[in-house]
């Protein structure tokens, strides 16, 4: 299954954090390694909710991009 991750730039690297997974979290000093480290956050999270006898969230966040005048 794919999760929307959504990655914001900090005034210290990068953040990331994905909208159907609540507390599923990361953060690094590039877009590079905070990509990585939240592919292990998502995996790591679905494994401890599977582990806790969790329901596992469907993936149904989506993105979309709007032109704003200028």
């Amino acid at each position: 299954m794919r999760y929307l991750v959504v990655i914001e730039e900090t005034q210290t690297g990068f953040s990331a954090w994905a909208p159907d997974l609540p507390g599923c979290v990361a953060a690094g000093a590039t877009r590079e390694e905070t990509e990585a480290m939240m592919g292990e956050a998502v995996r790591f999270h679905i494994e401890g909710m599977r582990e806790d006898g969790l329901p596992v969230p469907a993936a149904v966040s989506g993105a979309a991009f709007a032109e704003a005048a200028g």
